[in-house]
């Protein structure tokens, strides 16, 4: 999986989030005194990180495509200086705002092309956004005097749920000026995940299996992202939940072993879900798991299963493929 093998809608549908957003208060127009920002200095520390803000950034990059939609999810498209890294496409609803946006790189922009966007606050969805090694790392980024955040779900030391999901928001929003739209969000998210929650509390949980990727080895969600979390609200349960990581590598001797009901397919990449459906199927060893005897295979993109704006819409999509009665 490149991101991660490389170091490892508000109160209204979705569609109008962001015109709704709009109207919670324009961006800055970038004249003017920056610190007569209501409500600045703000400070904050993420991921061990702590950052002082005197005004809302104004030329943000964004690096990874969860952390692109909470911007643009939250109203922000105009601080948006660059972006890079999508792992599939951004929302129907956020693509006007998206194709004006300058794309750096179809992965990761270097070093120099990234401080070539002269960014002041720069947003990573996965560590590998802050790659010391390629000149990205957050100290080198801050003697620059760039600001920097890193998904909370790539710092949090113990499972990562709703909770999370909230901070990374409701912090997000805070660091721009604009937590009333945050807090709307949240608000929407919370109410969304509640409803399919309320429709499967009573239905049996399957044993589900996430195959993201894997030949040799299942790489798999393990019980310390959201991607656990996702599943469980839907109704179901991760085999590999006792897996700390957010991500990680399993033995199919281990998959077989937990006979799981149902294979949960991460869509995403060069591979298709189909590709990825035939080699379980065809795999000998595999056909009395559950799961594959009975060709129960459930689908959500990779950017509904980490920690972004997609969370509630993956738990309506999973809830309904799990237990279609309820729905």
């Amino acid at each position: 999986m490149p991101r991660s093998r490389a170091v490892l809608r508000a109160l209204v549908p979705i569609a109008l989030l962001i015109p709704l957003a709009a109207c919670a208060g324009s961006p800055p127009s970038g004249d003017g005194p920056a610190a007569a920002a209501p409500g600045f200095p703000y400070t904050v520390t993420n991921c061990g990180v702590s950052s002082t803000y005197q005004a809302p950034p104004r030329r943000a990059v964004t690096m990874n495509q969860h952390a692109t939609e909470i911007l643009l999810a939250l109203g922000l498209q105009d601080r948006m200086a660059a972006t890079a890294y999508l792992d599939d496409s951004v929302l129907p609803a956020y693509r006007p705002a998206y194709d004006k946006i300058k794309v750096l790189a179809e992965e990761y922009p270097s070093k120099e092309v990234l401080l070539g966007a002269d960014p002041d606050f720069v947003y990573g969805g996965y560590a590998s956004a802050f790659d010391k090694a390629q000149g990205r790392d957050r100290e080198g980024l801050a003697k620059a005097g760039i600001n920097s955040r890193l998904s909370v779900e790539y710092c949090s030391t113990g499972p990562v749920g709703l909770e999370q999901l909230k901070t990374e928001i409701a912090e997000v929003a805070r660091t721009f000026g604009v937590p009333e739209r945050g807090a709307r969000l949240i608000e929407d998210e919370q109410r969304r995940i509640d409803a399919v929650t309320a429709r499967v509390k009573d239905k049996p949980r399957p044993a589900v299996f996430v195959y993201d990727s894997g030949e040799g080895t299942a790489f798999t969600s393990g019980g310390g992202g959201i991607g656990n979390e996702i599943v469980s609200l839907a109704g179901g349960t991760n085999t590999f939940a006792d897996l700390k990581d957010t991500f990680g590598d399993v033995s199919w001797e281990k998959v077989i072993e937990r006979r799981p009901e149902v294979v949960l397919i991460y869509d995403y990449g060069g591979t298709t879900v189909e590709a990825k459906k035939q080699r379980l199927l065809n795999d000998p060893a595999l056909a009395e798991v559950p799961a594959i005897k009975n060709k129960r295979f459930v689908v959500l993109p990779l950017s509904s299963a980490v920690l972004g704006v997609r969370v509630a819409d993956a738990v309506e999509s999973l809830g309904r493929q799990l237990h279609p009665d309820a729905a």
